[in-house]
């Protein structure tokens, strides 16, 4: 999950203003963790404690309620008893690394991808965004290979990741859609050669930069055995004590690699 959080906080910047180049500075004055952040460290509350995933994204989301989080989803967690709202939004997938660090069998994984989105996102694509996030995670925690993680996904999920970063990039827009920002944000990842060219790969697509490198960022930890240590202090630095707290119980728990 650190590595969602890496890329959330380097993609920060460039959200709203698009670059299509790789050549920039991973972090800056206004590098900063956002909404992204926020419902990941709420996922992994909820894994820690049990807790229903209900209340830990509208409790996070209350407590951080200018963290950048979309218009429908903020009705959503500031509604008492609203009900999920058909999203294919890739907030399902931003949120769900967790997840794939915290189950033993792929199936597991799955079921569980599918708890964390449906609260929310319970659009089939809403879930299989989330779904597929996961799944990438859990297989390259267990060694698998970039060209296999990519054929499961492809086979289970029907995304097209056969496609290069130069095929995908030139083209590639502002998108919030799990179906046009997912399976772009997985090839970055499943693509590179190192975990900062996974995220930048995912920064310079030009789109939904933040969440797009968190979800490659979330992929390229566990491709990658971790995060490196010279990004990971610089991420660290930025958490709030509570979310430091979490980070590490829940690294603690799950047996992750500590950068």
């Amino acid at each position: 999950m650190l590595g969602a959080v890496a890329g959330d906080i380097i993609g920060s910047v460039y959200e709203f203003h698009a670059i299509k180049s790789m050549d920039f500075p991973l972090f800056s004055e206004g590098s900063e963790w956002t909404d992204d952040t926020v419902l990941t460290m709420a996922v992994a509350q909820t894994l820690l404690t049990g807790r229903p995933y209900e209340e830990t994204l509208r409790e996070f989301a209350l407590e951080h309620p200018d963290a950048g989080f979309g218009g429908r989803f903020r009705h959503w967690f500031t509604t008492p008893g609203a009900k999920a709202y058909d999203s294919f939004g890739n907030g399902s997938a931003m949120r769900v690394s967790p997840v794939g660090w915290a189950f033993d069998t792929l199936e597991e994984t799955l079921e569980e991808a599918q708890r964390s989105a449906e609260v929310t996102h319970n659009h089939p694509e809403g879930i299989k965004g989330a779904q597929a996030t996961a799944a990438a995670i859990f297989l390259a925690r267990q060694g698998t290979s970039q060209v296999i993680i990519r054929d499961v996904l492809e086979t289970r999920f029907g995304y097209d990741l056969h496609r290069t970063y130069e095929d995908i990039q030139p083209a590639c827009s502002f998108d919030e859609t799990c179906q046009r920002s997912v399976p772009e944000a997985l090839i970055c990842a499943l693509t590179s050669m190192s975990f900062e060219g996974a995220v930048c790969r995912a920064v310079a697509l030009g789109g939904d930069a933040d969440t797009q490198a968190a979800i490659a960022g979330s992929v390229a930890e566990a491709l990658y055995g971790g995060v490196p240590e010279s990004i990971a202090k610089k991420v660290r630095a930025r958490l709030t004590p509570q979310f430091i707290g979490i980070l590490d119980a829940f690294q603690e728990k799950y047996h992750i690699p500590h950068s």
